[in-house]
Parts: structure tokens; sequence; C-alpha cells
């Protein structure tokens, strides 16, 4: 039966066709408030896009436990082997605008939002295990220089490795970005790392740090450059048609979480900072522990209100996980809430697509978009502490164990100078192939092209520090860019069945 058309308070539409108008010709009347709202609505249509991973993609599914980790937490969600809950992710790139090409050189975001009985998990992260700075100080100076010049309004290979090469903390993430991983086919043939470090206490009140791993189940994948840049000739929505394409065919991608754990106490005896969000745990020390099973089942109904509303931050946690010393994700725990009021709204935590599945009891009150009922469990509780019994109170017995600190205010630096190039070292020596260094020289040779002879030398020296070879081979890629002498740099493998191999 065909619904009737009506104002959006419900009110039936004569036409929604024409105008009313002062005659055949006549000029448009201003109480054609069916007009008005139509054209204010559209003005309104658009809201300012992510500061940063402005250019996403994302599903609906499942998560499901599949191995028992309550030794490590009290977290009801992994309480017994078989437990399941509601999941929403979103990938995205991280420097590109919301109308950017889906191929490009990037790192890539992995968010995961768990609608758990005891409110939202969010794991917010990205496609590699480090960032590119270990201080949330130092972010927004960084992320100006993934964006637009003022001058040129163009992007500026001047200014990224002007500041990498000044904070050479940053050298183990650029390496990964200009390696195989750095063009992934697309989401579904990728990891995701939750990259900070986490804690997790158990029912005994025991501390242990984690790592959050999502181990990809499809074969790793990925684009050259030339790759990249002929399928962007082509389209620039490639991931988004691979994935919605899949997930409507039944090709249903999976990861499965995996965790690293370090006892509390050790933390303080490791040769490297386990907290520092430019360091990976090695897996030798601290093997990677299975957990459970992402499956993403179902594309959004509505990309708008599932995707472009989903709001991520790692302050969304439940009893049982926590957080750590992690300066990034300190500076974290605040900045992506409020990224989201100024986005979305001040209550943007009950959009559909934020909304948790479990009960709601606060105390947040008015502003723009309270659309929902009173929430404090008794209708005159709209303050805290009060008289009425059924009104929410606070759960002592969900209070996370203290957390032991020392030390005194300071704003402190790293002391040992090479501990920034010992894992890249390795990364570079050990872990790529010689055709992966090789592509990595070229990769990273041709990002350079652009920039100052000053801004290149600073990053030689700083390619240097960690490995001699490291630095004669973007060298050597860039005089052979010169000369049109680059037919012996091989390709990654066709097949891409084999995953790169990347410290962890």
């Amino acid at each position: 039966m065909t619904k009737r058309l009506t104002t959006s308070a419900g009110a039936p539409v004569p036409s929604n066709n024409t105008s009313a108008t002062a005659g055949p010709r006549g000029p448009v009347l201003l109480e054609d408030y069916q007009l008005i709202e139509k054209l204010a609505h559209q003005n309104r249509e658009r809201i300012p896009e992510r500061v940063v991973h402005a250019k996403g993609w994302g599903a609906q599914g499942t998560f499901t436990v599949t191995h028992d980790i309550s030794r490590y937490t009290c977290a009801s969600l992994f309480s017994k082997v078989g437990t399941t809950c509601e999941i929403l992710s979103r990938w995205s790139t991280v420097a590109g605008e919301l109308g950017a090409a889906d191929a490009e050189r990037d790192v890539r975001g992995f968010s995961v939002k768990f609608y758990t009985e005891d409110g939202n998990w969010d794991v917010v992260g990205n496609n590699t295990p480090i960032f590119f700075i270990r201080d949330a100080y130092k972010f927004p100076d960084f992320i100006r220089t993934q964006k637009r010049h003022p001058k040129t309004n163009l992007r500026s290979p001047e200014a990224m490795f002007d500041f990498w090469a000044a904070q050479p903390e940053s050298v183990h993430q650029v390496t990964i970005l200009m390696s195989d991983r750095g063009i992934p086919v697309n989401p579904m043939h990728m990891h995701g790392y939750g990259s900070h470090t986490y804690s997790m206490w158990n029912a005994a009140g025991e501390r242990h740090w984690v790592k959050f791993h999502f181990r990809c189940q499809q074969p790793i994948r990925n684009y050259t450059n030339e790759q990249a840049e002929e399928l962007i000739g082509k389209t620039r929505e490639s991931y988004q048609e691979d994935l919605y394409n899949a997930i409507d065919e039944g090709r249903f991608p999976k990861w499965e979480l995996n965790i690293q754990v370090m006892p509390e106490a050790q933390a303080e005896t490791l040769d490297f900072n386990p907290f520092d969000l430019t360091k990976v745990w090695p897996h030798d020390q601290f093997p990677l522990i299975p957990v459970g099973m992402l499956e993403f089942n179902r594309n959004p109904d509505n990309y708008w209100q599932f995707v472009e509303n989903a709001a991520y931050s790692p302050s969304n946690k439940i009893p049982g996980i926590g957080f750590s010393p992690d300066k990034m994700l300190q500076g974290r725990i605040f900045a992506y809430a409020d990224a989201h009021r100024y986005r979305l709204g001040t209550h943007y935590e009950a959009l559909p697509a934020n909304a948790p599945k479990a009960p709601v009891h606060h105390y947040h009150k008015d502003g723009s978009m309270r659309f929902f009922p009173q929430v404090t469990g008794h209708p005159d509780a709209y303050y805290e502490p009060n008289q009425y019994e059924e009104s929410a109170k606070a759960d002592p017995s969900v209070m996370e164990p203290p957390l032991r600190i020392s030390g005194d205010a300071d704003r402190y630096v790293q002391e040992d100078k090479d501990a920034d190039y010992v894992q890249p070292r390795a990364l570079y020596a050990e872990v790529l192939d010689e055709g992966g260094r090789k592509r990595l020289h070229l990769n990273m040779a041709r990002a350079m092209s652009p920039c100052s002879d000053s801004v290149k030398e600073r990053w030689y020296a700083v390619l240097r520090r960690v490995h001699p070879e490291y630095e004669a081979g973007v060298r050597k890629a860039a005089e052979d860019l010169k000369s049109g002498t680059i037919d012996d740099y091989p390709g990654i493998p066709v097949t891409g069945d084999t995953p790169v191999r990347v410290a962890e």
C-alpha cells in the first residue's frame, strides 16, 4: 500500500512538485512552508567532515568469543566462550578529505564498536601496530603536515618530511607506510590493530597490559603505486565498491581478535617503553593469544546513519578493560569524544549508530539534540546525589584497581637516543626481504621527490641512523628515478596470497 507523504511533523503534503505562487507565473509565496522546509533542510544536510579519517567505509556484524581469557579480564563480554554481541566497524584513510580516492598511499583507520551488555566498547586503531608520534602534544602539528598548504592549497611532501625528520620516532611508521603495506587492496585484505597499550584486570583485581590485534582471515593483498594510479583513473570508490559488493554477495570478511598480554610489573623491567605508541611488543616475548572472531555480514541500510554518524572513541570502555600511561591514548580519550560533540552535536551518543544496546542512565541534561526522555531513573532526579531510591547511582563494584605511579610531574623526553631506531632497523634488515626493501626505497624516493634538498638531507640522516643501506637504497632509487632506470625494481607478487611479513 502506498504511504502518504507528510511533513516532518506528520502533516500530509498535497504536492511535492510545484511551489505555491501568486498566479501561474507569479512570484513564490513565503507561506509555502514546505518549500522553505525542504530548502532549509538541504542547507543543513552536510555536517563538518572528520578532521582526520574523513573518507571511510563501514559494515555491521557479529563478534563471537572463541577462547577463554577470564584469567586476564573480568569483562562480561569475555566471561564465557560462545558469548556474542553486535559490532559496527569503520575503515578509513587518514589524511584525505571526504572525496579523496580510496586507493591512496596512506595509513588506514580500523575502528570497531562492540555493543556489549555493559555498554559500548570501542577499539579505535589503524592497520599498523604503531603510529608516527608518541605524544598527543604533537598530534595537531603532525596532522597539519598531512593537510593542504595554506598558500598552494596542495598536499605538501615538504611539510611531511620536514616534520618527520624532526621527529625521528616517526621513521618506524613511515617505513611501514612506504612499504608494500602502504596501499591495501581494500579493507578486507589488511590487519587491524588497537595500536595503543590498554589494561585488563581480572576478578582478583590483577592488572595486565594488553595490545589488541585484528588478524585478517582473508589473504593480505596490496597495490603498487602504478596499480593504484591505474585503478584511481577508473574509480575513486574502489574500497566502497569492493566492501559493499562482497557483503551483498555473501562473502563476509572476518578478522580474529587476538591479544598480547604483559603482567603489570613486567613493564618496569623492559628495555623499551611498552606505552610508547611508536614501538611494537616483540611476538617472541608476548605471543598472540586468540580471543574471538569478528564477522561483518550486513551492509548498513543507510550509510549516513550508521557510518558517517558513527562516533568511535577510546574513552568508550567497559568494566574489565582500562587505559594505560600511553601519552597518545591519554590525549585521544578527550579529543575523540570532543570531536564528536563538535561534529555531530551534544548528544551524539544517542544516535542509532552510537546508542548502546545496554540500558542507559545518566544526568547529561538538555542542549542540542536532546530528543530522548529522562534517563535518570526518576522524573524528578535531574541531579545527583538525590533522595530518590530508584534513580541512577554509581556502582563501586566496577571500580578499576588502583594504578601504581611514581615520579615527579615534568615534561619528559626519551633519554635513549637510539631507541627510536632499534625497531625500524629490525623491520628493515630482518623482516623485509630484498624485494620489499627495493620497493620501499623506490616508494620513499618518489614520495620525497618534490622536497627541497635540505629536507631530503635531514631525512637521509634519519634513515642513516636506522641502517646505512636504507639511506643508500633510497638515494640510489632517487637517482634511478631521475635517469628513468627503474626496471629492476620488483613488483608486489601478483597473487598476494602470502601475507607481507612486517614487524608487529
